[in-house]
């Protein structure tokens, strides 16, 4: 039986191609972290349950299980091999299995993620105008299909481009979480809520960035193939997920805290459907109230002026 064309004419990333981990591997997967959508609502349900030495150590570990159960085998892969994870996944399947599974199932994985960062990056567009389109308005879906068109060029044109975008794009929220850090420091020594579950905040945040992670993990195979030896994959994944992880929902948690610290009148909302509004904020979980406490400002409302 003949191999399809796709893996027929495949040929392996050459040496020529590939670059150290500082320039690929990390500065993407670190992008993925900076995202506000993974950060925005850590807090809540875990610092009011918690001590806040406990939800950093649950970060740590997040972090550290992300790189070495989710990253590190199958960019491993890709840098021996060369070849994208379409390909190594074939090896392991087989060429139905292989398109099935790491082709189909992926790409329908990365069409939800896609759809995901274009409403939020379509939500803070319009914020920062001063829009008060939502979505289904022409407004909102004509920005959604503007952003969306633009990051699939850059996309598209490789993964390298990708990651030379992302040196310079991280640099955003990087500074803006830092500079919300030192906004609210003050206040993080008069923080005193009384821990309730603290195993259950420690699970719940690993639960939150191991979930959110894990797909990506699996593309470690196509970031692989752009590295040049095992130590770019072991600081890639280092570097670009375990600290990132520590940084992007370290300093939120310790930015809310510091703010309740500093004005304990700060609320959330009732419900994670409710509209934002300054000094209030939701749970980032899409479940009933019930189900989640909500009891920690987002980040997003303690950066809103009053």
């Amino acid at each position: 039986m003949a191999l399809p064309a796709y893996l027929a004419q495949s040929s392996p990333n050459p040496a020529s191609s590939r670059g150290p981990w500082y320039l690929n591997t990390a500065p993407s997967y670190a992008g993925v972290f900076l995202w506000v959508a993974f950060y925005q609502q850590m807090a809540a349900g875990t610092i009011d349950r918690a001590p806040l030495v406990v939800c950093l150590a649950a970060l740590a570990v997040a972090g550290l299980l992300s790189y070495a159960l989710y990253y590190y085998v199958p960019a491993m892969l890709g840098m021996k091999t060369g070849y994208p994870l379409y390909v190594v996944g074939s090896s392991t399947f087989g060429t139905t299995g292989g398109y099935l599974m790491p082709g189909l199932l992926m790409g329908l994985l990365q069409v939800g993620w896609f759809a995901v960062g274009a409403f939020f990056s379509t939500k803070y567009i319009l914020q920062a105008i001063g829009s008060p389109a939502e979505p289904g308005s022409a407004l909102f879906t004509g920005v959604a299909i503007a952003w969306s068109y633009s990051m699939a060029a850059i996309g598209i044109m490789g993964i390298q481009y990708v990651a030379r975008a992302a040196i310079f794009l991280n640099a955003i929220p990087l500074l803006m979480l830092a500079v919300v850090l030192y906004k609210t420091s003050p206040g993080i020594s008069s923080y005193n809520a009384t821990p309730t579950d603290p195993v259950g905040a420690f699970t719940l945040i690993l639960q939150a960035v191991i979930g959110f992670f894990a797909t990506a993990g699996a593309a470690g195979t196509d970031f692989g193939m752009g590295m040049r030896n095992e130590k770019d994959v072991r600081w890639g994944g280092l570097v670009g997920i375990s600290l990132a992880v520590l940084y992007a929902g370290g300093l939120p948690l310790l930015s809310v805290a510091g703010a309740k610290g500093l004005d304990p009148t700060i609320t959330p909302s009732s419900a994670p459907w409710a509209a934002s509004s300054p000094r209030r904020c939701s749970p980032c979980s899409p479940s009933p109230p019930s189900s989640r406490p909500a009891s920690a400002p987002s980040l997003q409302a303690i950066a809103s002026p009053p």
